[in-house]
C-alpha cells in the first residue's frame, strides 16, 4: 500500500462543517454537557439532604439544589424529545 492510500475504513472522516460527524459531535457535546449539569446538582441536592439529616440548618440550599435539579432534567427531557422529533 502507498503512503498516499488512506485505508478503506480510516475513521469518522471530516468534520467540516454540514457533514453528518459535525451534527454527531454537537449533540454528543450537548449530552455530555447535560449529563455533567444533572450529575452536579444531584450530588449538591443529595448532600444537602445528609447536611439536613446532620442537623444543619440550612434548608433553604437543599430545596434551590432540587428545584434545580428538577429544571434541569425537565428541560433536558424537553431537548430530548425536540431533537427527535425533528
Amino acid at each position: 500500500m502507498d503512503e498516499r492510500q488512506t485505508p478503506a475504513g480510516s475513521g469518522l472522516g471530516d468534520l467540516e462543517p454540514g457533514t453528518r460527524q459535525r451534527a454527531q459531535l454537537r449533540t454528543r457535546l450537548s449530552d455530555i454537557a447535560w449529563t455533567a449539569l444533572c450529575v452536579v446538582l444531584a450530588l449538591w441536592a443529595v448532600w444537602t439532604v445528609v447536611d439536613l439529616a446532620r442537623g444543619a440548618t440550612a434548608w433553604a440550599y437543599s430545596a434551590v439544589a432540587w428545584v434545580l435539579l428538577a429544571a434541569a432534567l425537565v428541560l433536558r427531557t424537553m431537548a430530548v424529545r425536540r431533537r427527535t422529533s425533528l
